[in-house]
């Protein structure tokens, strides 16, 4: 029996890689690599499955905001950039038999029509307990419930969920 579709936010600089960048990627995918925090990586390792809905998060700058909507299609397999020397996510401790670091593909799907500031999603008394907007928050990958993501996407203009069942 397949489990139940889930559903995530994944937190990037708009700097380093925005959403924009993921539509003009081949195939509008990527591989999530970069990820270096073990509690992260396990959600990509273990939770995280094909058909999984995802929120794009541009952190950083003036207006941190969910600016779309992503799947992912292929599940936790190894990060190459952890093996590249002269990478960002370059790490000397890890084993190519036995990798450390993991990432999931991801594959964009839709912007949001009414991006969702940090600020906004504060204010919305039905994503009171979303990860996103608790105090010391700071995990790049965090889950979000079924609520939330419904919420969001009615906050965002998206009436039908373009990413799946």
């Amino acid at each position: 029996m397949a489990s139940p579709r889930r559903f995530w936010l994944f937190k990037s600089e708009p700097g380093v890689f925005s959403f924009e960048d993921l539509l003009r990627a081949r195939g509008k995918r990527t591989g999530w690599d970069g990820v270096r925090n073990y509690q992260a990586r396990n959600l990509l390792r273990d939770d995280i499955a094909v058909g999984d809905g995802v929120l794009y998060y541009h952190s950083g700058g003036k207006a941190p905001s969910i600016v779309g909507l992503a799947k992912v299609t292929r599940a936790g397999h190894p990060d190459p950039t952890q093996f590249e020397e002269g990478s960002k996510g370059y790490d000397a401790g890890s084993d190519p038999k036995d990798p450390r670091w993991v990432q999931v593909t991801i594959q964009g799907v839709q912007a949001l029509s009414k991006p969702l500031s940090l600020g906004d999603l504060k204010q919305e008394r039905g994503l009171a307990g979303m990860a996103l907007v608790q105090r010391g928050q700071r995990l790049s990958v965090q889950p979000v419930s079924v609520k939330e993501w419904r919420r969001v996407l009615q906050l965002g203009g998206v009436a039908d969920d373009p990413t799946g069942p």
